[in-house]
C-alpha cells in the first residue's frame, strides 16, 4: 500500500513539472474576461428574470 502512495506522489510530482503557470499579464488578462462575461451574464439574466416577472403577473391579473 505504502509503495502505491509513494508512486502516486512521484507522478503528482512529475505532472506538476509540466504545468505551465500564467504570467502576471496572461493572469489579470484572464481575470478581466472573467468579471466582463460574469456582469454580461448577470445583466442578462436580470433582463430575462424582469420580463418573466411582468409577464406572469400580467397573467395573472
Amino acid at each position: 500500500m505504502f509503495q502505491r502512495i509513494k508512486d502516486f506522489l512521484r507522478e503528482v510530482r512529475l505532472e506538476l513539472k509540466k504545468v505551465v503557470f500564467p504570467n502576471r499579464e496572461e493572469l489579470i488578462g484572464s481575470t478581466w474576461v472573467v468579471i466582463i462575461s460574469t456582469l454580461i451574464v448577470a445583466v442578462f439574466l436580470g433582463f430575462v428574470d424582469f420580463v418573466l416577472t411582468r409577464f406572469v403577473k400580467y397573467i395573472l391579473r
